[in-house]
């Protein structure tokens, strides 16, 4: 295990060094194809050394969820045992109550029926007799009864006992295991966040052959997790949040779009043509494709175990993502050629039949599929556009003649206000949320005017020199940056390139945006330093980079918030 996790560490010390000596450079083709080539193979090994980790790591959750369930077993045991003993001890009582009384009235009776009494009652001798013989014969009864009750009280005891020791030796079980799990998670969880960013820089690379990389961004059954932060508090006075309209990628069909669409009366046909380029609706044979993980399956019988969206959605818009889907398996597999996956970096597949709508949507449309020039197309789709879809080069993807430009709106579009009231996906719960967070403050995405500042700092800073790059980076997200400038160095950099330092940001706002195509063009601050005016886009840029922890602004349209 040591050499497995000493190895994981060699591939982030060298990943490290290899990316921070490739940033900012342009590479020739052959450098280039050796770069690619290098991260692949990085991305290879990272994953050979982390594969017995999951391996444990699987095991363990089984066992820790055995033993959760024999816990669970045994307390629920207990408490049973627990209530027998209540029950039989309250019975022991009562039969020493009654035994009691008997016994007195016994003793009371022999005191009273003294022989000569008994040899001049009218009852005669042979009824008391007949008496006193009950009574003994009572007595001995309810000695035996006391004597069962305190056998099984304290067998119950005896088992109660065992079982709580059986408990305590499962739970101490449990807490190793739990313990170890707990450092398994750690060390993967390093490798995988390296190894995502290793994937991001192999997608910056190869910008013509992105189009297998994590793609596409479902819906998934559960809904997405977003939150407004607009209602939480951080915990601190005033302060800004960067608010992104949808989600990436903003490629192909738009599922909330379709959502929405299909609730506004549209037909799956309508929907598909809305979000893709001049495409028709063909139908292909049932082939058989490969499954990872579940082997091979008629492609039908793989569709119905997709869980992209709920099925409880309107049915055209289930029709919509069922086409998709089949025509996006059949595209990533080459028409069977090829494995596909059962993540969102393919399409989320749990086995089985999902059932309901989805399988009536599956029924429904069997065998279409969407071609362009006869040829089946990579039909992306992804949760929420936000109110606008991009072509797949616009996002720096290969040039598609399906994708293309779509202001997902219904009706004209003058005003953030339009957008909110007309956007086909404005149900998402992503539809305009910050992304990212910091867990000192509320799990949320706001920043303090002074932390604004800096960014605005570093914006103007990297206007006048753009070779500082190397050294904006915020603490957190340092690994592509030489020796990351604070914002005092930033602030004294700044003014030795004759710029004056923001200190605090009092007002920012959207002053321009593309209201056609949907992107920020322009965002002006106001501060102790006066007022400035900033491209939207370079901005994204530099705040994506210096702003603290995961928080960063995902699409080309963004808003900002106060509070």
């Amino acid at each position: 295990m040591k050499e497995r996790l000493k190895i994981i560490a060699i591939f982030v010390f060298l990943g490290m060094c290899f990316l921070a000596g490739i940033k900012g450079r342009v590479l020739a083709d052959d450098a280039l194809n050796n770069q690619i080539e290098n991260i692949k193979k990085q991305i290879a090994d990272l994953e050979g050394a982390i594969a017995p980790l999951k391996k444990e790591s699987t095991g363990l959750q089984t066992k820790i969820a055995s033993a959760k369930k024999q816990i669970s077993e045994i307390e629920f045991q207990v408490s049973e045992l627990g209530k027998k003993l209540i029950d039989k001890e309250a019975d022991l009582e009562v039969q020493k109550i009654l035994m009691s009384q008997r016994v007195r009235k016994y003793y009371i009776d022999s005191k009273r029926f003294s022989p000569l009494v008994m040899f001049f009652s009218s009852q005669g001798t042979e009824n008391i007799l007949q008496q006193y013989t009950w009574f003994q014969s009572i007595i001995s009864q309810d000695k035996n009864v006391i004597s069962s009750y305190s056998t099984e009280i304290e067998n119950l005891n005896k088992n109660k006992t065992e079982l709580e020791v059986q408990k305590i030796k499962l739970a101490a079980l449990k807490k190793s295991m739990e313990d170890r799990f707990g450092f398994l998670s750690g060390e993967i969880s390093k490798a995988e966040t390296y190894k995502a960013k290793l994937s991001q820089d192999l997608i910056n690379l190869e910008a013509q052959r992105i189009a297998g990389l994590n793609l596409p961004k479902s819906v998934g059954s559960g809904g997405i997790s977003c939150v407004d932060d607009r209602t939480r508090d951080p915990g601190f006075g005033s302060g800004f949040a960067f608010f992104t309209f949808g989600i990436p990628h903003h490629v192909g069909l738009n599922q909330y779009g379709a959502y929405g669409r299909a609730k506004a009366g549209q037909d799956y046909k309508t929907i598909l043509n809305a979000y893709y380029n001049n495409v028709s609706i063909e139908k292909k044979p049932n082939i058989s494709i490969q499954v990872q993980g579940f082997g091979s399956m008629p492609l039908e019988t793989y569709l119905l175990g997709i869980y992209e969206v709920p099925e409880s959605w309107p049915i055209e818009a289930l029709k919509s993502q069922a086409v998709a889907a089949r025509s996006y398996a059949l595209a990533y597999t080459n028409n069977g050629s090829n494995e596909i996956c059962t993540t969102q970096s393919c399409q989320v597949y749990k086995g089985g039949n999902k059932g309901g709508n989805w399988e009536r949507a599956v029924r429904e449309t069997e065998g279409e599929v969407l071609t362009q020039d006869g040829q089946i197309i990579t039909a992306w789709y992804a949760s929420t556009a936000g109110g606008y879809t991009f072509t797949s080069s616009d996002i720096g993807w290969r040039s598609t003649g399906w994708t293309k430009r779509v202001r997902d709106t219904n009706g004209e579009i003058n005003s953030f206000d339009d957008l909110f009231a007309k956007a086909f996906d404005r149900e998402s719960p992503c539809f305009y949320s910050a992304q990212g967070y910091r867990t000192e403050y509320n799990k949320t995405a706001w920043l303090k005017p002074t932390e604004v500042a800096d960014i605005v700092n570093v914006v103007l800073l990297y206007q006048k020199d753009s070779s500082v790059q190397n050294h904006l980076c915020y603490k957190d997200n340092s690994s592509g940056c030489d020796d990351t400038w604070d914002a005092e160095r930033v602030k004294l950099e700044l003014r030795n390139r004759g710029g004056t330092p923001f200190n605090s940001i009092s007002s920012v706002s959207v002053t321009d945006w593309n209201k056609q195509e949907g992107r920020t063009n322009t965002l002006s601050f106001s501060g102790d330093a006066g007022q400035v005016s900033v491209s939207g886009s370079t901005f994204k840029s530099l705040f994506n980079i210096r702003a603290p922890a995961n928080i960063s602004i995902v699409g080309p349209l963004y808003n900002v918030e106060k509070r």
